[in-house]
């Protein structure tokens, strides 16, 4: 359930990745989005490839923006080899953010040797605000069939990481 933006690719090289921040900052600048540069000499990401569970274990550098009080962080964090494999959930958040991260999601792919963005809101793919309203509407018609189960479920709830549950089993 909900409404995510998931992206991976690979950076071109470091040139790339400095343009990328560089891009990003200026975009959150211009929304006062608050954002942090990222510059991690030894993390652990995790991370899916082929269906099955990898850990990266390495440096990493890039950004992470707040959009919205109510979105997901978005995060450019890239590998030692450039490599991102991310995902931000908007749904909570005004439609205008979710445009606006395709927008930069747009506005970035040409530096990357190769960007995949799958896009739960359909957005990327067709630029129609209609179907992402009707995803969107959807997703809180299931979450209010959830919630109004109170004695099964509840939320949504943030976790530490600030990502977001839809909904919890209260078992």
């Amino acid at each position: 359930m909900g409404i995510t933006i998931h992206f991976e690719g690979q950076l071109k090289d470091e040139t790339s990745l400095d343009t990328v921040l560089a891009l990003t900052r200026r975009f959150c600048e211009e929304r006062s989005w608050p954002f942090e540069s990222i510059n991690e000499s030894c993390i652990t990401l995790n991370r899916v490839r082929d269906e099955k569970d990898w850990d990266y274990i390495g440096p990493t550098k890039g950004i992470v923006v707040q959009p919205h009080e109510n979105s997901e962080p978005f995060r450019l964090e890239f590998d030692k080899d450039y490599y991102l494999q991310e995902y931000t959930k908007t749904q909570f958040a005004p439609i205008e953010v979710h445009i606006a991260l395709v927008s930069l999601l747009r506005q970035l792919e040409p530096h990357f040797a190769s960007l995949d963005v799958v896009d739960e809101g359909e957005f990327y793919d067709t630029n129609d605000q209609s179907t992402l309203e009707g995803h969107i509407n959807r997703c809180f018609e299931v979450l209010d069939d959830y919630l109004a189960q109170e004695d099964k479920y509840y939320g949504p709830i943030r976790l530490a990481s600030k990502r977001i549950v839809d909904v919890m089993s209260r078992d």
